[in-house]
């Protein structure tokens, strides 16, 4: 089987009769059972559906015709099959529905052979479920691939499939792609479709795309998901097919952020990444100026926290009524039974001034961008971290055992001292999930020891072309994955 840049390429050459959908499903499967065993990016193949769909499907016209493709273990659902969430409360439960979003992939020519590794229910950055295991990072094997779309990201860096569903709730696309040398865009709230069961994803911070190889390929998705969805809450008029493939055709005014908005130190290695991007965006003519956060990042996250437990608490209700039986602790891993307990104290009226809080937070972003185009800074603090390198402190696991008795505040700072050191490592990904706007991770640079480090790019809502107009220019130039 020959070797294919990207997707795109392997859809053209399907679309030409130079391969057949069969042959690069049949590929697929190959490479991930050679893989997987080492790297555990994969939790699910469908073998026998994806072929008996690869030799019966109509492909022609079709803009991903014929492309074997991942989802994620996480949402994502597809009738049928598995969707774990990377919960043994899933564990042997089948799907009976298809999420719209799956639909339309489907439409668009990919061929589904599976679904990759996440941590329970998407909270970490890390992917180490105790139901599947961890997922190793292909660069390093001692090493994480990220989270929480760790497999997502192990399978596309290792070449199983050249493109990988993902989703991202606070970093979740964006940390991967960094840590393992891919491109992760995490576009704007309403961009992606959404439904038919659950609309709101965390009040619309979690948002369902890709990891991928080449802009083109990213574009591309995008231009085939993007939606002007009606009966969601969150509508975005769709981007203009001359607005996706223009090229940026005067200077731009770009800010700059150094520091950590949660205020630890930045490492050296994303300290390199940043300073590389801008050296090359200023050498291609553009205007640099160096900014503080517009926003109080330790609120951000504290705000962001109490979301969280508050959705976790509505979900863990639904699936009681779906499974019948009050969930204990026995059920979940202990990190997630400490956020949905945190959740049940949670005042309404509380939640509600948090939610509020969110349009502030978009207005002053809003504004920032009125004065730049897109704005600069570390993705990830430092690279992939070791399998073993953030243990659960001992105190904290005490406190999470018995964290009903607590009160909300109490709650809340267990919650923050349990991601404290993890948030350290990816502190600068959760604000444009709160805000709706679009960011993107580029992989422009690598350690000495050939280990990759993104910077993050964002941009206005909506202005997903502006992002990827950038990207092509780091990628036309041969800036992926540079070393010093």
């Amino acid at each position: 089987m020959q070797e294919f840049k990207d997707a795109t390429a392997m859809a053209q050459a399907v679309r030409n009769g130079e391969v057949s959908s069969v042959e690069l499903v049949q590929d697929a499967l190959f490479k991930v059972k050679q893989l997987n065993p080492t790297l555990n990016a994969v939790v699910h193949l469908q073998e026998e559906r994806a072929l008996r769909e690869a030799r019966t499907r109509n492909f022609s016209e079709k803009p991903f015709a014929g492309v074997p493709l991942l989802l994620k273990d996480l949402g994502q659902c597809q009738k049928g099959e598995p969707s774990t969430a990377g919960s043994r409360l899933f564990k042997n439960i089948l799907q009976t529905h298809q999420d719209t979003l799956v639909a339309k992939l489907e439409e668009a020519g990919f061929v589904i052979i599976g679904r990759t590794n996440t941590p329970e229910f998407g909270f970490k950055n890390m992917t180490e479920p105790s139901l599947w295991g961890v997922t190793s990072n292909p660069y390093d094997l001692s090493r994480n691939a990220g989270g929480s779309s760790g497999g997502a990201a192990s399978a596309v860096a290792s070449g199983m499939v050249p493109i990988a569903m993902a989703s991202d709730g606070g970093g979740s696309i964006r940390i991967p792609a960094s840590f393992t040398g891919l491109i992760g865009l995490k576009p704007s709230r309403g961009r992606i479709p959404v439904g038919p069961n659950g609309y709101r994803g965390w009040q619309g911070a979690s948002v369902n795309f890709a990891l991928t190889k080449t802009v083109r390929d990213t574009r591309s998705l995008l231009e085939v998901l993007q939606v002007e969805q009606m009966e969601s809450p969150f509508i975005l008029p769709k981007l203009l097919k001359q607005q996706l493939y223009a090229s940026i055709e005067r200077p731009l005014k770009i800010a700059v952020i150094e520091d950590s908005p949660i205020g630890n130190k930045v490492e050296d290695s994303a300290k390199k990444a940043l300073n590389r991007a801008v050296r090359f965006l200023q050498e291609k003519g553009h205007s640099i100026e160096k900014i503080q956060w517009p926003v109080d990042g330790i609120e951000v996250m504290k705000n962001y926290y109490v979301m969280n437990s508050v959705e976790t608490a509505a979900m863990m209700d639904g699936i009681e009524k779906m499974l019948q039986r009050p969930l204990t602790k026995e059920d979940m891993e202990l990190m997630t039974w400490g956020i949905y307990q945190s959740g049940q104290k949670i005042l309404a009226k509380d939640y509600s001034a948090a939610l509020n809080q969110w349009d502030y937070w978009t207005k002053q972003m809003q504004e920032c961008h009125g004065d730049y185009d897109v704005i600069l800074t570390p993705c990830v603090n430092d690279i992939a971290p070791k399998h073993d390198q953030y243990p659960m402190k001992e105190s904290i696991r005490v406190a999470l055992e018995s964290i009903e008795q607590y009160s909300v505040n109490e709650q809340q700072e267990i919650i923050w001292k349990m991601f404290e050191k993890t948030l350290e490592l990816t502190p600068f990904t959760q604000l444009t999930n709160i805000t709706g706007q679009p960011a993107i991770s580029l992989p422009i640079y690598c350690t000495q020891e050939g280990l990759p480090v993104g910077v993050q790019l964002m941009a206005a809502k909506g202005r997903e072309d502006l992002l990827l107009q950038i990207a092509e220019i780091f990628e036309q130039e041969h800036q992926w994955n540079r070393k010093d």
